[in-house]
């Protein structure tokens, strides 16, 4: 996605509502050198998904990839532009951005064969919302009238249904938000809000593990740590239909061991390069090296739900550690000059992108980080652990940024490397960790609610640190009830400067795809979501 992306609502006609982003494209390699089999399927590196394939208890990239082939929304968006187009909707019109009308397109079946139709909508967003169902992602659906009925903050659900959603027959059903949200319609790409076969919902359990969807892709086996493996949907009525047999996603517990499987056609599509490689991929793979930009962003998030963390004083402990960062050399160095520095909590490229809201905190100096601390109360025990998962390439550059921490303040800091991805997010969500932990977050969507709302809001499904300011809390029910994207996006960089304030995350740098992949395949080329244009893969006869 271009850094200069913006994005804008549409009207069409008097109600309905569409979204435009502009100046998005992916990039890399992969144009069409030869003939193609249909039939066959390629490999992608992946995790192991942190919980049952469900799609609303996915909240990272492991599971999260994996359901959005298997499953498919109301909407997408087309890898190719950015923009927000029409999947099992045929319509979504509303005339005051609280209200919601739903037509759904015909034909359109789960892999089991039975009808996808709006029940099947409103029953999933109903099962995920409800507290008792222990769903990661149940905060989505908050914007929807009801939602505090099945999910409330204490005590038990009143009912098992929302009564902002209503179904009025098998295409038609309405959407009924608490209040205005002037962007909601981007939410619902995300894959939270997919559709659930009736099946499901008398086995969840059995279900998490032999998923049935309705996306281009079609659920065969999953050998845990291993490799869930997937086959084209011949049914398929969505507009991306998979021009190859499958994908076959493989789990990695390193990088470099992905990348060495790539060199040797072990392995057809990375998710990204391993910093060792960084200096070196290009000139390894050549015209099938990628590099693209992605609405991503690297933080290191603290456990702001203990005691010794909770404290506001220790808000200038974070500030300092911040400034005794030296992002400009690790980015060039370590990182090769795949990364920039960042200095806003929201990722360049995205709607609402503000650079410079970190202020002086992003910027690197070792003597206001020292008094910073002090002034704090110091690190608690003078000692700080950063939690990451080892599997993700990620060892090279917390080390650095634990040398700059020991150097330029006399913190003691070592990284704590969990074997793999599930194994650190299972200990970050699970509120096992001491002191801070590696945290990305890549766009659901190109606005920067997405970053802020999703991830700092009190009680937001991806808010793992604990983190409440009722301050920021205002400030994003203002943005979400604005009367137009362009003020919702004013109004969350105001919430975003009370992260500045209150830092519970260190923003370090934005990322970018660096990728690449097997001489098997071709037309191979990634969005701006770090995704793959998946369908469009052609493997090679």
């Amino acid at each position: 996605m271009s850094a200069a992306t913006r994005v804008r609502w549409a009207v069409v006609g008097v109600t309905s509502v569409a979204l435009v982003a502009t100046g998005c494209g992916s990039s890399g390699g992969g144009g069409a050198g030869g003939s193609t089999n249909a039939s066959a399927t390629f490999s992608y590196q992946s995790s192991e998904p942190q919980n049952p394939l469900q799609p609303s208890n996915a909240n990272e990239t492991g599971g999260g990839r994996i359901l959005q082939n298997l499953f498919k929304g109301l909407v997408d968006y087309d890898p190719s532009n950015g923009q927000l187009r029409n999947q099992v909707a045929k319509s979504i019109d509303t005339s005051d951005s609280q209200t919601f009308n739903v037509t759904l397109n015909s034909g359109w079946t789960f892999h089991d064969g039975t009808p996808v139709t709006a029940q099947s909508f409103v029953d999933a967003w109903n099962f995920g919302a409800n507290v008792k169902n222990n769903q990661i992602n149940s905060s989505w659906f908050s914007d929807i009238d009801g939602y505090a009925d099945v999910h409330p903050n204490q005590g038990t659900p009143v009912g098992a249904t929302m009564k902002g959603l209503t179904v009025q027959d098998d295409t038609h059903f309405t959407i009924k938000l608490a209040g205005k949200v002037s962007y909601f319609p981007y939410k619902l790409g995300y894959i939270a809000f997919s559709p659930l076969p009736q099946g499901f919902f008398k086995d969840p359990d059995g279900y998490g593990q032999k998923p049935v969807g309705n996306g281009p892709y079609q659920f065969v086996s999953w050998d845990h740590n291993s490799q869930v493996v997937t086959k084209t949907f011949a049914n398929y009525q969505g507009v991306d239909k998979p021009k190859n047999g499958g994908i076959v996603f493989k789990m990695y517990t390193t990088a470099e061991a992905a990348y060495a499987d790539l060199q040797s056609n072990n392995l057809d599509v990375m998710d990204q390069v391993p910093p060792s490689a960084l200096a070196t991929y290009k000139s390894d793979l050549g015209d099938r090296a990628i590099d693209s930009p992605q609405g991503a962003i690297q933080n290191i998030g603290f456990t702001l739900y203990q005691p010794e963390w909770s404290n506001p004083n220790t808000a200038k402990v974070r500030q300092g550690l911040s400034m005794a960062i030296d992002r400009d050399t690790i980015t060039k160095t370590v990182l090769q000059g795949s990364r920039s520095p960042a200095s806003a909590w929201t990722a360049e490229g995205v709607a609402g992108y503000k650079a410079g809201t970190c202020g002086q905190y992003c910027t690197f100096n070792p003597t206001m980080a020292k008094q910073l601390i002090q002034q704090g109360g110091g690190v608690p025990g003078n000692s700080l652990k950063i939690t990451y998962n080892a599997d993700g390439g990620h060892k090279e550059w917390v080390d650095a940024v634990c040398n700059n921490i020991r150097q330029n303040t006399g913190v003691d800091c070592v990284g704590d490397p969990k074997t793999d991805f599930k194994t650190a997010r299972a200990a970050i969500t699970g509120h096992t960790i001491n002191g801070a932990f590696r945290t990305g977050w890549v766009q659901d969507y190109p606005l920067n609610a997405n970053f802020l709302a999703d991830v700092y809001r009190t009680g937001a499904a991806s808010n793992d640190f604990g983190y409440s300011s009722p301050q920021f809390d205002q400030l994003a029910t203002q943005a979400d009830q604005a009367a137009s994207i362009a003020d919702t996006e004013a109004g969350y960089q105001k919430a975003e400067a009370v992260l500045a304030q209150d830092f519970p995350a260190i923003p370090l740098w934005y990322y970018r795809t660096n990728s690449g992949y097997s001489t098997k395949v071709q037309n191979v080329a990634f969005d701006s979501f770090g995704n793959p244009n998946w369908t469009q893969v052609g493997v090679k006869s």
